[in-house]
């Protein structure tokens, strides 16, 4: 059965280092991590802002990597962008994460491989999410998505916080599973 009572910080990540990003990964072997492309700039990520850190392989556009901090320490997973609709209109989607709507590309419907046994199956689970991972962004007006990306709430942020990293922890509990 799924943990899902983690215990993610609501204000901001603790700054990650390349080597804690490769260790992290649940949903890959020890040689994928080793070899996946981490971004250079960790130094300069707006860590106080992020309550997850997710980034596009530059040079594979249909691969991502998300890692977040728990009460364990970190957990990171691979994912696979799904290839992008062919639909000659433009349409709104909403991030299963932070809420966020977007037009057109932003939002992506996401695949993790199960970590364990069933990912070795070949097992997936996935989630429709911001296709910048920038979700932390959004919610605290750091990065517009346009016009009505995100609704009015009577939430607070911290809430608003909370229940992304809720919907986050769901996700890789499901991952885990």
């Amino acid at each position: 059965m799924p943990n899902t009572s983690r215990n993610f910080t609501v204000n901001g990540m603790k700054a990650v280092t390349e080597r804690e990003i490769r260790a992290s990964f649940v949903n890959c072997t020890k040689g994928e991590a080793k070899r996946l492309a981490v971004p250079r700039d960790l130094a300069d990520r707006p860590w106080d802002d992020l309550d997850f850190f997710g980034w596009q392989d530059p040079a594979a556009p249909d691969r991502a990597y998300l890692v977040a901090e728990d009460g364990e320490g970190f957990v990171g997973i691979a994912l696979r962008r799904a290839a992008p609709s062919a639909a000659g209109y433009v349409r709104r989607s909403m991030c299963s994460f932070c809420l966020t709507t977007h037009v057109g590309g932003g939002v992506s419907l996401m695949t993790a491989r199960k970590a364990g046994k069933s990912g070795q199956q070949g097992n997936s689970v996935g989630a429709y999410m911001c296709t910048d991972l920038a979700c932390s962004l959004y919610l605290r007006g750091k990065k517009d998505a346009g016009p009505g990306a995100r609704f009015h709430e009577s939430l607070t942020l911290d809430m608003q916080v909370e229940r992304t990293l809720s919907n986050l922890t769901g996700f890789l509990d499901k991952v885990r599973a």
